[in-house]
């Protein structure tokens, strides 16, 4: 079948094609229905069916025979170790951890917060919980006390699971005191804490509270797999709300299944027992949907890696990873090839290590630039897809079937929407635009399975955010267009298309261009106020390694490639160069941050932030350029 075929089976009756894609999973009662539209524009999917994820994603594969395979591969170049665990293995494991929750009281519906660096134990964490029905929320670890406590208290924890501490190149970050600050700070207390102690720091327990993770499991009865109901919540992932607030996005536990098991074979095109690799963390969706759930449930080899792109040791890393473990399908961040070609511009490291076992390279989580995926592209002779998705929907809105089809790449495209997305370019006042114009995307109700149906104790909200300004579809608060052949187009943030002297421009296009530079290594744009045209657009630049070219020659030559590219219409007239751009732990870029800090207004620090310095460094390049409102 083409793209095409399944798109439009899709299209014609989408019932029936979800209830084929659910024939994937193992359930103790099978759907009877796929969609349930009673509630709408709150759309339900399998929600009559009886279904364990922990007994998809772990015992099923033991009881089929396939125990001694390799479910886990933890590599960390931080602390030189490795280790594999297998399916039979990881099923003792987790159902021991479950029994020792469930002995606490931890019963379905009830929650537990994981805080927990890149170890296996944070996954055996996660489908501890799902096993008992129990319903995580992972927080990134070493989120700052005051963020933790936020989400301690919109959760409501029975339970925290944490690590005594994370590791970064060249430093211990220290979780346990974050969390103790969290627990004081937060107006619900947990009633226990389970601390998985590291050999590089061993923290303090506070008797009563809290328990050593190994302790906590001695001589406890295993815990079998609990059902739940189709519609239960899975889990809860908190995600940046633009009024400080966090929002918990649900995913729910039947849709979860089929839309995950779906996602591993027809986009990604990996097989049971191959080794699949998701380069982010376990704290963002990405570690959800493609480090535990998604490779587990399909029955692949997944890894857990402890390590940076760049530094732990080299740019090469992922080169080794990629060769020692066999990695098939590989998926990371576009910021993570920007710092690998920022170290090694010429891409030597890539020569030293086999890579003939990899098939494809998945880009995600921000806009993938055509420079760096050229770049990645010649270096390493493989396919590079970028796909689209968001923490909302938990797995791919448009992107490239390469399970089904592979279809021909479009630079500064993600390509097509996946079946059960039905993708729409509206104007302001939710009117469909042509091909080729640039507008908000939205998507047609109802969502597929595994998106969201709601946020955690915030259905006005979840409305509110969503659904109120374009009705009957969903507004994915990101701006682009649709070309003739469908492709699609993520130009930017709808808050990142900039109005100068009426224009409406995006960022992006311009960030394309800049990136194009042959001594930029990264970049971003924002648009900041202008008396005389609404907005104008600023350039950042990171320069590649080894550049020693003066400065203010590179930004009037970027300048001038935006004029010949784009036109005189984008104004674009001033780039500065910075050592760094500030980002997320995830690696996307904080423009609306840059944006108040160019502007000189008030912002929050965000709680993502990797590392809050660098916005002292953007403040003062930016008076360096005459913004003195910086």
């Amino acid at each position: 079948m083409t793209y095409k075929d399944v798109y439009d089976s899709w299209k014609a009756d989408p019932e029936a094609f979800w209830m084929e894609a659910a024939k994937g999973i193992d359930w103790v009662e099978a759907p009877t229905r796929a969609l349930d539209d009673s509630n709408a524009p709150l759309y339900e999917w399998f929600s009559d069916a009886r279904v364990n994820t922990c007994w998809n994603a772990v015992d099923r594969h033991v009881e089929a025979g396939r125990g001694e395979q390799v479910a886990i591969i933890h590599d960390s170049p931080i602390t030189h170790a490795k280790r594999e665990i297998t399916f039979v293995e990881l099923r003792n494991r987790v159902a021991t951890l479950a029994g020792a929750l469930r002995a606490k009281g931890v019963a379905k519906g009830d929650r537990v917060i994981i805080y927990m660096p890149m170890i296996p134990e944070a996954l055996e964490a996660m489908l501890a919980c799902a096993r008992l029905g129990a319903i995580h929320s992972v927080v990134f670890g070493g989120f700052a006390s005051n963020e933790l406590a936020v989400r301690i208290d919109d959760a409501k924890p029975k339970a925290i699971i944490a690590a005594s501490c994370g590791l970064e190149p060249g430093r211990v970050v220290h979780y346990k005191p974050l969390l103790d600050g969290a627990i004081e700070q937060a107006t619900h207390k947990p009633e226990f804490c389970v601390i998985f102690q590291r050999e590089q720091e061993v923290a303090n327990l506070e008797e009563g509270r809290d328990f050593n993770w190994h302790g906590f499991q001695y001589g406890v009865q295993p815990a079998e797999c609990v059902p739940v109901e189709g519609n239960h919540p899975a889990y809860i992932l908190y995600t940046s709300g633009t009024t400080g607030a966090p929002k918990g996005v649900v995913r729910p536990t039947a849709g979860h299944l089929v839309a995950l098991n779906w996602s591993m074979k027809n986009i990604y095109n990996v097989d049971p027992g191959d080794v699949f690799w998701a380069a982010s963390d376990v704290g963002w969706v990405v570690g959800h949907s493609y480090i535990c759930y998604g490779p587990l449930i399909h029955g692949n080899t997944t890894i857990v890696f402890e390590g940076k792109p760049v530094g732990t040791p080299d740019a090469g890393t992922f080169w080794r990873v990629i060769s020692e473990h066999k990695v098939k399908s590989f998926f990371t961040a576009p910021t993570a090839f920007r710092a690998v070609k920022r170290e090694d511009p010429k891409g030597e490291l890539i020569g030293k290590y086999d890579l003939s076992c990899l098939q494809a390279i998945f880009l995600a989580g921000e806009r993938a630039d055509p420079d760096t995926i050229e770049w990645t592209q010649a270096k390493t002779g493989k396919p590079v897809y970028d796909h689209w998705w968001q923490t909302e929907t938990g797995w791919t809105i448009a992107g490239n079937p390469v399970g089904v089809e592979p279809l021909p790449v479009k630079l500064g495209s993600p390509t097509v929407p996946m079946p059960g997305y039905d993708i729409r370019i509206l104007d302001e006042g939710g009117h469909e635009l042509p091909r080729g114009e640039l507008g908000a995307i939205a998507v047609k109700l109802p969502l597929p399975p595994g998106t969201l149906p709601t946020l955690w104790n915030a259905e006005a909200r979840f409305k509110k955010s969503y659904l109120e300004h374009f009705p009957g579809y969903y507004e994915t608060g990101d701006a682009g267009m649709v070309d003739e052949d469908g492709y699609v187009y993520i130009m930017a943030r709808t808050d990142d298309v900039i109005n100068v002297a009426g224009h409406r421009l995006s960022t992006g296009g311009m960030e394309e261009v800049l990136a194009a530079h042959p001594d930029v290594a990264e970049c971003a744009v924002i648009g900041v106020s202008d008396d005389l045209k609404g907005q104008m657009p600023l350039g950042f630049l990171c320069l590649n390694s080894g550049c020693n070219r003066p400065h203010e020659e590179i930004a009037r030559e970027v300048v001038q490639m935006v004029r010949d590219r784009i036109g005189p219409v984008a104004a674009f007239k001033l780039a500065v160069v910075v050592d760094r751009l500030p980002k997320t732990r995830s690696g996307k870029i904080l423009r609306a941050t840059m944006v108040a800090i160019a502007d000189g207004k008030d912002y929050k620090m965000p709680a993502t932030i990797d590392d809050p310095v660098i916005l002292d460094e953007i403040r003062e390049a930016l008076r360096e350029v005459g913004f003195a409102a910086a």
